[in-house]
């Protein structure tokens, strides 16, 4: 697995660990790389400033994902798929990776750490994203 698959993994647990502890991301990724002995892993480093990026916007992010999720509240979204969906939407948003690599890279990981029925959730949401608000800034 490329580093930077690995470090989409972690940047969607740290994510998941900021909300189910409610803490600030800032609090959340020291005490993961302390903990995980990785102040020199580049793919742990990565991943930190990857979720870093994508907490900035969850408030952003949300409003997409409601606006997508029809019929579902943001509440009762699977965490898991939630923090997934956010940090595709930073993704596809905010950085220059390719979308199709966004997604394959998100539903793989969804596939692994959610529900049978997450990565067609997931792919509907920023499939209909990536449609009608991304492909249109091209």
């Amino acid at each position: 697995m490329g580093k930077r698959s690995s470090g989409r993994k972690i940047a969607m647990q740290l994510l998941y660990q900021s909300e189910l502890r409610h803490q600030p991301m800032a609090e959340v990724v020291p005490e993961f790389v302390t903990a995980n002995g990785a102040q020199h892993d580049e793919t742990v480093l990565w991943a930190c400033e990857l979720a870093q990026a994508a907490s900035n916007v969850i408030a952003e992010a949300d409003v997409v994902i409601q606006k997508y999720a029809i019929g579902w509240k943001i509440e009762r979204i699977n965490p898991i798929d939630k923090n997934l969906l956010r940090l595709g939407y930073y993704e596809l948003k905010y950085s220059d990776t390719p979308v199709n690599v966004v997604l394959n890279e998100v539903i793989e990981i969804a596939k692994q750490f959610s529900t049978e029925e997450s990565p067609k959730f997931i792919n509907g949401i920023l499939g209909s994203f990536v449609k009608n608000e991304c492909l249109r800034e091209s």
